[in-house]
């Protein structure tokens, strides 16, 4: 196996290591900055198919995707398949090798050198697998999760999301402090046998993690305690909820501004929202309700993520109407529905809940005739309402607002009563 020339990579991580005097702290340099990237896709040979290929084929281009989004310049990406997980390094030996062979030829290329400075195992990896494949690499290893969790800290804006982004990443990281700490000792020229400044420093580290851990759960038990306290307040107009859910880039931002003329931020990327925001909308009825932008889901969402987004995410279930937003035009569109439902299951929605959904079928203006009729007549064998809209061209949008207002009008019982003045006390 040949060797890098040159420094040796700084493999620490995003939140610990040498970058990083306080492993707690999330002041670290990020990953990104147009970093050449090499992103891997490990498939399970034993659950091979052609259907299988071709949800594979979705998934590295989604992780693709991910790399794009912290700013990664992805220069190679692959699916390899494996006949079982090893414990030490995920791959083969030889696949190991492989790949080692080929990031160090993306490095002396004559006509226009490309040093790989970081590889996304879109799987989660252990943290020993982590460690192992970065000695093996010579360069920075990320998985799944901590992909998502770099896009997440780069993207939050609030307080809450800062704060809800912290959690999860040190949830996550809490457990790869014997990475981390294995790269300090050898700074620190230690021998790494049982005992020694490293041992100590990883219990005392642990223990930083945790006191900020449990002071993070308690800044969000208040913002929880808040949350709810504004809820109650809406509940006493009362404002009817609406919330838009959706796989990532499903266009759920830019529907948003279309139906309350907002300035959402609204890219072609994944988690261009992070932060829930709100809006009011009007109905044909009169009635006015609150149109919450929420977090985009994604097939394989972190759990730690799904833990320090509770109280975000109970926003979702808790509305009165929820409006799933698809990406119709995708060819993987099927298997994201499958996703965000598994999600919004989690969370507590249950199949009685049902009165309550209503199918937005997004990005009409990216499909041909053919594929049109094709999906009206899908929408019109749904047992839920299933509307056909383009966010862009606005087309379907008024077909959308009129089927969130008779949800509405279904889930509420509006009277009016008229009271002689004489009768004021009855208010």
């Amino acid at each position: 196996m040949q060797k890098r020339t040159g420094p040796k990579p700084d493999l620490a991580g995003p939140l610990t290591g040498k970058n990083n005097p306080a492993p707690y702290s999330t002041d670290a340099k990020p990953v990104g900055n147009g970093d050449a990237c090499a992103v891997v896709h490990p498939r399970l040979k034993s659950v091979s198919s052609e259907l299988r290929t071709e949800r594979d084929a979705q998934l590295l281009g989604e992780a693709v995707g991910l790399a794009h989004a912290i700013n990664l310049q992805v220069v190679h990406a692959e699916t390899i398949a494996l006949t079982k997980p090893r414990p030490a390094t995920l791959f083969g030996k030889g696949v190991v090798e492989r790949l080692h062979n080929l990031f160090w030829d993306f490095d002396n290329l004559n006509d226009s050198p490309c040093e790989i400075a970081v590889v996304i195992v879109d799987a989660t990896l252990t943290p020993v697998q982590q460690r192992n494949l970065e000695t093996a690499w010579e360069c920075k290893v990320i998985d799944r999760t901590g992909l998502i969790l770099e896009i997440f800290g780069e993207r939050a804006r609030t307080r809450e999301g800062r704060l809800q982004v912290e959690l999860a990443a040190l949830d996550y990281q809490r457990s790869r402090l014997v990475r981390s700490w294995t790269h300090l000792e050898r700074q620190r020229g230690g021998a790494g046998f049982m005992g020694g400044p490293g041992e100590t420093q990883i219990e005392t580290d642990r223990r930083l993690i945790d006191k900020r851990i449990t002071r993070l759960k308690k800044d969000l038990k208040d913002v929880k305690r808040t949350r709810l306290l504004h809820r109650k307040a809406r509940q006493k107009v009362p404002y009817p909820v609406v919330a838009l859910v959706g796989y990532t880039n499903a266009g759920k931002s830019t529907l948003f501004n279309r139906l309350t003329n907002a300035e959402v931020i609204a890219q072609d990327q994944l988690f261009a929202t992070l932060d829930p925001t709100m809006r009011g909308l009007d109905m044909p009825s009169g009635q006015t309700v609150i149109l919450s932008d929420t977090v985009g889901f994604i097939s394989e969402l972190p759990h730690e993520l799904i833990r320090a987004f509770q109280a975000t995410l109970e926003e979702v279930v808790e509305a009165d109407v929820i409006v799933h937003v698809r990406d119709s035009a995708h060819v993987d569109t099927e298997a994201q529905k499958t996703d965000v439902l598994a999600v919004l299951k989690n969370l507590g929605l249950d199949d009685a809940a049902e009165d309550s959904l209503i199918e937005v079928l997004n990005k009409i203006d990216l499909m041909d005739s053919g594929n049109k009729e094709a999906l009206a007549n899908q929408a019109s064998r749904s047992n839920i309402p299933s509307i056909m809209v383009s966010a862009v061209t606005g087309e379907g949008c008024d077909a959308l607002v009129a089927a969130i207002d008779t949800r509405i009008t279904e889930r509420f019982q509006v009277f009016d009563v008229s009271l002689a003045p004489s009768d004021g006390a009855s208010l």
